[in-house]
């Protein structure tokens, strides 16, 4: 670097510094290793699309711009959703879908090819700034679990090939299943079965400089043990929480604790520097009867403090200077996803754009019908309307007088 700056300075700064594209390339060689291009912010939301009933994606780049929401995650990368985010400034983390993963592993031309045809064409209008590879792949099938690595190492090739390994990250989410302990925090550790897959994925993540992504869930943790668990807790409320014996640290809400547990599983296996990210959270609205905390005054108080909790902007008890970031579960309320009916309703939106429940955000249609008076469908007034009603409001004013 020093060699480059001092003999161009020598030359003529002047016409360099003219050069919009040569001071843009200098800014990401130079800060490069300080910035995660997947995540620029602290909150984002999941976009996930396994429904028949939701927004259009172009009306969804409008009710995320109104919210101020910057950072998606897809669970593929559809054309006509990178489409509709052009322009927008919204950073997106697209995904491989885990049944591709087989075949990009072996084959990395087959990895060219699906970055040449899902991703390049939309840069740069589209900010696509990270591939996850897959989502929770391991705890599950060994095949796939088997070609985790090798397919993140064709992407991460077939990206530096088109010179787009410096602008979009690759990362792969995990479920708790990798987990063989997360409580106390201190007790944060890996499965040992998983460690001939998450071991060398781990090592190549560190290498290229990715960080670990989390799908954490206080919901799915109180569900499966209402009686142990205090929902305070859980849900970022007032509660006497709980002391590491080891560390010494206090913990008042289950989230800063699950991710804590990820920091001190990673340093065990000597990556003490790499971020923890969460990829997945949220509260369902609605459940089974079998579902313990499954409703809306629940998911209204999960998601209304983990709001407020990632924009203060702070790390956790255990890594205090790493900025915590996280991705609500889910943008919409999903009707045709499988399983028990939680899964169908873990939306900050119904499926008409309005909001599940208040937690500051608005909708694109009202959420009562009492507001239809004055917005319809997500659309004001006519001029001709407001003309109307004050011509009438004027009229009984004149009448009274």
């Amino acid at each position: 670097m020093e060699c480059i700056s001092s003999s161009l300075i020598i030359v003529n700064p002047f016409k360099i510094m003219a050069s919009s594209s040569f001071i843009f390339l200098w800014f990401i060689l130079l800060f490069n290793a300080s910035i995660s291009y997947a995540f620029t912010g602290t909150y984002g939301v999941n976009y996930g699309r396994v429904s028949d009933n939701i927004p259009s994606p172009e009306d969804v780049v409008k009710l995320l711009r109104t919210n101020k929401i910057k950072n998606i995650r897809i669970y593929d990368a559809d054309h006509r959703v990178l489409n509709a985010f052009k322009g927008s400034g919204i950073e997106i983390n697209v995904c491989l879908p885990n049944e591709l993963l087989k075949d990009i592993s072996v084959n990395e031309a087959l990895a060219l090819e699906w970055i040449k045809l899902n991703v390049q064409p939309f840069l740069p209008d589209t900010s696509i700034r990270g591939i996850a590879i897959g989502n929770e792949i391991l705890g599950g099938d060994i095949e796939i679990s088997e070609a985790l690595v090798p397919a993140c190492k064709n992407v991460y090739r077939a990206l530096k090939r088109l010179h787009l390994a410096d602008l979009i990250e690759v990362s792969s989410p995990h479920s708790e299943a990798v987990f063989n302990s997360t409580y106390p925090p201190s007790a944060g550790a890996f499965k040992e079965s998983l460690m001939p897959y998450l071991g060398p994925l781990l090592h190549f993540f560190n290498q290229i400089g990715s960080p670990f992504y989390i799908n954490a869930y206080p919901f799915l943790a109180y569900k499966f043990d209402p009686i142990t668990i205090n929902v305070n807790y859980a849900l970022f409320q007032p509660n006497t929480g709980i002391d590491d014996p080891k560390t010494n640290l206090h913990y008042d809400n289950m989230f800063d604790a699950m991710v804590d547990a990820s920091y001190v599983a990673l340093e065990k296996l000597g990556y003490k520097k790499m971020p923890v990210i969460v990829s997945e959270t949220g509260w369902a609205s609605k459940g089974d009867d079998n579902e313990a905390g499954a409703n809306v005054k629940n998911a209204k108080t999960y998601n209304f403090n983990l709001h407020k909790r990632l924009m203060l902007k702070k790390g956790t008890p255990y890594r205090p200077k790493m900025v915590v970031k996280g991705y609500v579960f889910a943008l919409f309320n999903e009707n045709l996803k499988p399983g028990p009916t939680s899964e169908r309703n873990f939306g900050l939106f119904n499926h008409d754009g309005s909001i599940a429940y208040d937690i500051g955000f608005k909708g694109l249609v009202p959420s009562s019908a009492s507001s239809k008076d004055s917005i319809l469908r997500g659309r004001y007034l006519s001029s001709k309307s407001l003309l109307l009603v004050a011509c009438a409001t004027i009229l009984l004013l004149f009448t009274e007088l």
